[in-house]
């Protein structure tokens, strides 16, 4: 396993061990069984602005990453980014692959369904339950992005009918005029319409999409992620979409960052190219403001490292003493 990943992977679960009560591990665990999979949803501190657990996955004979990153709920990319070096379609018996399920919670307003076009995952935090549920999600390629801002859920259809835009009619003028629902409506069996005309929120027949840049703009999720999410979310629920690449946060007494693949990154991880390294615009700029009146004890070569690897991973770029915690300071 890299090593900047097998680091970031011991102080993500140094991280996300708060509460436990037992004293941090110094290396590693890499557990005989698989590890269990990330709960359905996670109840949130007053001030938390972190979820969910890293961990490390031991390959199987039959094993690919599309297969471990839908048993655990992660979406291609994420996967790909924190595990460079192993062949996504013939990763091998006995590999150890890290399951980068550590997240710092978007710096954003806490309301309704937000969405990170960069991170490819979605955020749900459902009215007055201070609790979220997280979920990958395939989005735009290049060229048919997603609206940015915020709107909402205006209906919720079971088993949709899927009516070809002209934008795919064009690259696909075979297409019949309406597809029914069924294994070849690409919009699955559930959909949220949005505010924003012709975009949605749904299923797929092609769930290998999730965590990559599939779609014309729409967002479309796991089948089973997308039935627990229509069956939650009602009508009016507010939907803020972003494009941030770049999360920081004070965890612990200590500054992370969490850097993910841009649109052209994740289409050279997809496509197994070269990744170019590109830094994140006003990286420095971003970091200064989450490091505030701290930022004298910014490791910069650490956070060099985080923009050039983008493993979407946190990664801890202060040289504070640790001290186990997941709230604001």
């Amino acid at each position: 396993m890299d090593r900047i990943v097998r680091r970031a992977l011991v102080l993500a679960v140094l991280l996300w061990q708060a509460g436990c009560g037992t004293p941090p591990p110094t290396q590693m665990a890499v557990a005989p069984a698989a590890p269990a999979k990330p709960p359905d949803a996670y109840v949130l501190a007053p001030g938390q602005v972190s979820i969910g657990a890293a961990a490390v996955y031991r390959t199987r004979p039959d094993d690919t990453l599309l297969d471990i990153a839908r048993r655990y709920d992660l979406g291609y990319t994420q996967l790909v980014a924190a595990n460079r070096n192993i062949d996504p379609w013939l990763p091998g018996t006995g590999r150890e692959v890290a399951l980068p399920a550590a997240y710092i919670l978007p710096d954003v307003p806490h309301d309704g369904i937000v969405i990170n076009l960069s991170q490819h995952r979605l955020f749900y935090f459902p009215k007055g339950s201070n609790s979220v549920e997280t979920f990958p999600i395939g989005v735009g390629v290049q060229g048919r992005t997603t609206p940015l801002g915020v709107t909402r859920v205006t209906g919720k259809e079971a088993h949709p009918v899927w009516v070809p835009p002209p934008s795919i009619r064009a690259e696909e003028p075979d297409l019949p005029p309406i597809v029914a629902a069924g294994p070849d409506n690409p919009l699955g069996d559930y959909a949220l319409t949005l505010g924003w005309p012709r975009y949605l929120i749904h299923g797929t027949n092609k769930p290998d999409g999730v965590g990559r840049n599939v779609s014309h703009g729409c967002m479309h999720l796991y089948p089973e992620d997308m039935a627990r999410l229509f069956a939650e979310v009602p009508i009016g629920t507010p939907v803020r979409v972003i494009d941030q690449e770049v999360a920081a946060a004070w965890l612990g007494g200590a500054l992370y960052v969490a850097v993910f693949p841009n649109k052209q990154q994740a289409d050279q991880l997809d496509l197994r190219e070269p990744v170019a390294a590109v830094a994140p615009a006003n990286l420095k700029e971003r970091i200064r403001h989450a490091a505030g009146s701290r930022a004298a004890q910014v490791d910069w070569s650490a956070v060099e490292a985080a923009a050039r690897d983008r493993t979407g991973m946190p990664i801890r770029i202060t040289a504070t003493q640790f001290a186990v915690n997941s709230t604001k300071p």
